[in-house]
């Protein structure tokens, strides 16, 4: 008799196990959440979240549950091995590479990544129409350097590469896939931009919106680059699932004093800001107002070239909004502006006159809070990493 009074209590403790487990395992497909690691596979994931999972380092789910965009972030203290690029930003591009049907249109700066451009490769082997527009400079010219060559093995390939071929930059970096998805940011396909500096990305599932950005990528592939573009700034609005959109192509139309400096001056709680290169007074005015209505403002400037006369950190502080310099031993790439929790401004748009007059730049402005949520929350891991400029370096007055 104790031996089947032990038997049945171990049925019952390992039926209690398992329908903690099944409970679990329910929990983890539907937030992608791992208590207790049960479920780990011990690899790194970039730091992803898509509309049906707002958090910030959550283990990412592409496109689940009919989700229309996905946000990512690098985390150079964490992710800086590009041996390991399955688990980064790099093998989140590669899945929508690997996934493309008909076309991949692409307009990036930079590019050193082999296992993108052999992906590509692939794409093209399997009938996709694969197209890249670069900088010359930066681009073809920087193929030739040691360490680089994947625009050549593209080229060997078949697949077409051009560049502007001026003295500004093609700045830009945002990709087009099958007219239905795009990916943009400040995010360079780079070791550097993915592995060391902290940037962004946002990939968005709208045709509508896709068409906005291949209307500026035929308008590049076909030589028109700088102030003399065709502007179509009145057809590159859209709504994605109740969440206006606006985007903006520099220099064919100004986005820092059309769109970015509006929106600011808009703001009535908060004002976030992460900024590579901030050079741009009107901006720093427009923020200035807003932090003595009330509204709360700080931000982080990459801490090379911040302390220039030409950088506006002087300016923030000697008004005394909270500014920090970053903490990263790589570059602060972003280009990020958060307004009322809601409004989120990112892309490749410096906040300078040479992205705003010169350099063919894209910005997009997404009213989406939960969107919002995420970019603050990197811009808290951000200004946590950041410094308050040295006692003493700047001088007010």
């Amino acid at each position: 008799m104790p031996r089947r009074r032990a038997s049945k209590t171990n049925s019952s403790v390992t039926l209690f196990v398992l329908v903690i487990l099944f409970i679990l395992g329910i929990y983890y497909s539907l937030t992608g959440r791992d208590p207790g690691g049960i479920f780990g596979t011990g690899t790194q994931t970039a730091a992803v979240a898509t509309q049906t999972s707002p958090v910030a380092n959550a283990p990412t789910a592409v496109n689940a549950s009919g989700a229309w965009w996905e946000v990512y972030f690098t985390d150079p203290v964490n992710l800086r091995d590009p041996a390991n690029w399955q688990g980064s930003i790099e093998g989140r591009l590669i899945e929508k590479i690997n996934a493309a049907q008909s076309s991949i249109h692409i307009a990036s700066f930079e590019f050193d990544l082999t296992p993108v451009a052999e992906a590509l490769v692939q794409a093209k082997q399997r009938g996709v129409d694969v197209r890249w527009v670069t900088d010359d400079e930066h681009g073809l010219e920087a193929d030739e350097e040691p360490g680089h060559g994947q625009f050549a093995t593209l080229q060997d390939a078949g697949i077409e590469v051009r560049s502007d071929a001026r003295s500004a930059l093609m700045h830009n970096k945002f990709w087009i896939f099958d007219g239905q998805i795009v990916w943009t940011g400040s995010t360079n396909i780079t070791e550097n931009g993915i592995f060391k500096q902290d940037n962004n990305a946002i990939a968005i599932q709208s045709p509508e919106l896709a068409a906005i950005y291949e209307r500026e990528f035929q308008e590049m592939w076909n030589g028109e680059f700088g102030p003399r573009s065709t502007s179509q700034l009145d057809q590159q609005s859209v709504v994605v699932n109740g969440s206006p959109i606006q985007v903006v192509f520099t220099p064919e139309d100004p986005a820092l004093a059309g769109s970015i400096i509006p929106i600011v001056n808009s703001a009535s709680k908060s004002i976030r800001f992460l900024a590579f290169s901030y050079t741009d007074f009107p901006l720093a005015e427009a923020m200035m107002k807003r932090a003595q209505a009330g509204v709360n403002v700080a931000g982080v400037f990459e801490k090379v070239g911040s302390d220039t006369d030409a950088a506006e950190l002087k300016t923030l502080f000697c008004a005394q909004i909270p500014v920090r310099q970053d903490g990263n031993g790589g570059f602060m790439h972003n280009k990020v502006i958060v307004v009322d929790e809601r409004f989120v401004i990112t892309g490749s748009l410096n906040f300078s006159t040479n992205a705003e007059e010169s350099n063919d730049e894209n910005a997009i402005i997404i009213d989406n809070p939960d969107i919002a949520k995420l970019y603050l929350q990197d811009f808290e891991r951000v200004w946590s990493l950041a410094r308050d400029p040295q006692p003493g370096a700047i001088i007010c007055g």
